[in-house]
């Protein structure tokens, strides 16, 4: 399939800046690929779409401060460098800029107590960084460090948390997972109390699911691994739902990448860790999750491009279109979807994982 299919119009302003009070005040665009139909609502009423015996599975990731700004020992030029995943105790992959600037061996200093020396450059264009520092990196790393926002953001967040799910839980993202930014506390005790079940999973977000598609055929793009978990408990829970008859319904792409890596047939999975590389676009048959909630993606993402293997890439299209005429609001602060059924898939599998 070709990038260009996976492109639309998106008016600048449309891209939100600023996160809705309360969380769940947003707005909620209810698909059903089966009919074809589009409904309007906000998140508050996401209870009136689910049914006692469902489960949400969650991304209980948080958001590490990964962004780091310094300067060269030498000649004292700015250097920003963005953590992407741990490696060992002292060595981490990293995005570096200016990366022309810094050439391996080049150490960058942050503080008194933290600096790094410049690696290896990675596959995938980035840096292998080797931190030296006195003390605890974590609590040093909290201190120096900044909760990164994506590019398309501007306005500066008053409240760091408001980029953080409510039930995050496992430090380790390079970004958050924003479709479970529109859940309050009391909109999931709400939930349980009406026989909704919920499952936690952990997939560390890093350079694969924002890393833009830089190839004309979508088939030839690969994936950036992401650590990802499944405790034995979600696994069970997942698999006490299909056998009553309910549905897994995913919060989040990371959700859906989580699960169908990990799934070992239909209907079928385990409690595992690992490293993930899946790609999903259309065509994919889904194993495990049946409907999804999931925020609005850039033009031409691979996040696209899975919403469009679930719900069909024409009907996603034409959503999304709608959506800019309804002035919906777009990308990481901006409203959600819930997909409420998994359409047909009568293509061949096909996925990279």
């Amino acid at each position: 399939m070709l990038l260009s299919e996976f492109d639309y119009d998106l008016p600048e302003e449309l891209i939100a800046q600023i996160p809705v009070e309360p969380r769940n005040a947003s707005r909620l665009m209810v698909l059903d690929p089966e009919s074809g139909q589009i409904e309007d609502h906000h998140f508050y009423e996401l209870a009136q779409f689910l049914n006692p015996g469902n489960a949400l599975i969650f991304n209980d990731t948080r958001v590490m401060p990964a962004r780091l700004i310094g300067h060269r020992e030498k000649t004292g030029g700015r250097v920003e460098v963005f953590l992407l995943r741990r490696i060992d105790g002292v060595h981490w992959e990293a995005l570096v800029k200016p990366g022309k600037k810094a050439q391996k061996g080049n150490r960058i200093i942050f503080d008194e107590a933290l600096s790094c020396l410049i690696g290896e450059t990675t596959d995938f264009g980035g840096r292998v960084v080797e931190f030296e520092y006195e003390g605890i990196f974590e609590e040093i790393l909290d201190q120096l460090g900044e909760v990164p926002l994506p590019p398309y953001i501007h306005e500066k967040l008053e409240d760091k948390e408001r980029y953080q799910t409510v039930y995050n839980r496992v430090e380790g993202s390079a970004a958050a997972p924003t479709a479970g930014l529109h859940f309050t506390k009391e909109q999931l005790e709400e939930l349980r109390s009406q026989g909704i079940r919920t499952g936690f999973v952990t997939l560390h977000v890093g350079l694969g699911t924002f890393r833009p598609v830089n190839v004309d055929t979508i088939e030839n793009h690969h994936m950036h691994k992401e650590y990802y978990s499944i405790p034995e408990e979600t696994a069970k829970l997942i698999l006490d739902t299909k056998r009553n008859g309910g549905r897994i319904i995913a919060v989040g792409t990371t959700s859906i990448r989580t699960l169908e890596a990990a799934a070992t047939g239909i209907n079928q999975i385990s409690g595992k860790s690992g490293w993930t590389d899946i790609f999903i676009y259309p065509g994919y048959q889904f194993k495990i999750v049946d409907a999804l909630i999931t925020n609005f993606h850039l033009p031409k993402s691979t996040l696209l491009m899975l919403i469009s293997a679930f719900a069909g890439r024409e009907f996603i299209l034409h959503a999304y279109e709608y959506a800019v005429r309804q002035k919906y609001r777009f990308f990481s602060f901006g409203d959600a979807m819930y997909i409420s059924a998994k359409a047909p898939c009568s293509d061949v599998q096909k996925t990279k994982e």
